[in-house]
Protein backbone atom coordinates (compact mmCIF):
# COMPACT_ATOMS: atom_id res chain seq x y z
CA UNK A 1 0.00 0.00 0.00
CA UNK A 2 2.53 2.03 0.69
CA UNK A 3 4.30 1.79 -2.68
CA UNK A 4 1.09 2.24 -4.35
CA UNK A 5 0.73 5.85 -2.87
CA UNK A 6 4.17 6.85 -3.17
CA UNK A 7 3.35 5.90 -7.22
CA UNK A 8 0.66 7.65 -7.42
CA UNK A 9 2.03 10.85 -4.94
CA UNK A 10 5.22 11.04 -7.80
CA UNK A 11 2.28 10.63 -10.44
CA UNK A 12 0.38 13.90 -8.86
CA UNK A 13 3.41 15.50 -8.99
CA UNK A 14 3.79 15.80 -12.65
CA UNK A 15 0.49 16.54 -13.81
CA UNK A 16 -1.87 19.13 -13.00
CA UNK A 17 -3.86 17.68 -9.86
CA UNK A 18 -7.05 20.01 -10.01
CA UNK A 19 -8.12 18.92 -13.14
CA UNK A 20 -7.47 15.36 -12.05
CA UNK A 21 -9.70 15.78 -8.96
CA UNK A 22 -12.29 18.18 -10.89
CA UNK A 23 -12.59 15.38 -13.17
CA UNK A 24 -13.23 12.51 -10.81
CA UNK A 25 -16.09 14.38 -8.45
CA UNK A 26 -17.56 15.35 -11.66
CA UNK A 27 -17.85 11.37 -12.14
CA UNK A 28 -19.24 10.93 -8.79
CA UNK A 29 -21.01 13.82 -8.93
CA UNK A 30 -22.87 12.45 -12.32
CA UNK A 31 -23.42 8.77 -10.64
CA UNK A 32 -24.76 10.18 -7.53
CA UNK A 33 -27.52 12.12 -9.32
CA UNK A 34 -28.50 8.97 -11.74
CA UNK A 35 -27.91 6.61 -9.64
CA UNK A 36 -28.51 7.33 -5.87
CA UNK A 37 -25.64 7.18 -2.79
CA UNK A 38 -26.28 3.97 -2.24
CA UNK A 39 -25.12 2.64 -5.39
CA UNK A 40 -22.92 5.09 -6.39
CA UNK A 41 -20.92 3.68 -3.15
CA UNK A 42 -21.31 0.29 -4.16
CA UNK A 43 -19.82 1.23 -7.74
CA UNK A 44 -16.93 3.03 -6.15
CA UNK A 45 -16.22 -0.02 -3.66
CA UNK A 46 -15.99 -2.71 -6.57
CA UNK A 47 -14.03 -0.48 -8.78
CA UNK A 48 -11.62 0.14 -5.77
CA UNK A 49 -11.65 -3.73 -4.84
CA UNK A 50 -10.75 -4.41 -8.83
CA UNK A 51 -8.13 -1.93 -9.07
CA UNK A 52 -6.45 -3.09 -6.11
CA UNK A 53 -6.25 -6.76 -7.19
CA UNK A 54 -5.51 -5.56 -10.67
CA UNK A 55 -2.61 -3.57 -9.70
CA UNK A 56 -1.38 -5.77 -6.73
CA UNK A 57 -2.14 -9.37 -7.57
CA UNK A 58 -1.76 -9.36 -11.31
CA UNK A 59 1.25 -7.24 -11.06
CA UNK A 60 3.60 -9.96 -10.77
CA UNK A 61 3.08 -13.54 -12.24
CA UNK A 62 4.33 -15.63 -9.73
CA UNK A 63 1.68 -13.48 -6.88
CA UNK A 64 -0.88 -14.68 -9.28
CA UNK A 65 0.15 -18.46 -9.54
CA UNK A 66 0.08 -18.37 -5.55
CA UNK A 67 -3.08 -17.00 -5.90
CA UNK A 68 -4.37 -19.79 -7.86
CA UNK A 69 -2.96 -22.17 -6.51
CA UNK A 70 -4.61 -21.21 -3.01
CA UNK A 71 -7.91 -21.62 -4.80
CA UNK A 72 -7.77 -24.37 -6.84
CA UNK A 73 -5.58 -27.64 -5.92
CA UNK A 74 -2.63 -27.38 -8.07
CA UNK A 75 -2.00 -29.55 -10.89
CA UNK A 76 -5.68 -29.93 -11.75
CA UNK A 77 -6.26 -26.62 -14.22
CA UNK A 78 -2.64 -25.55 -14.92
Amino acid sequence: MERFLSKLFERMQNTKAGTVFAFVFFIVGILLCIFGIFKTLFIVIFTAVGFFVGSFLFSDMSKFKQFLDRILPPGRVR
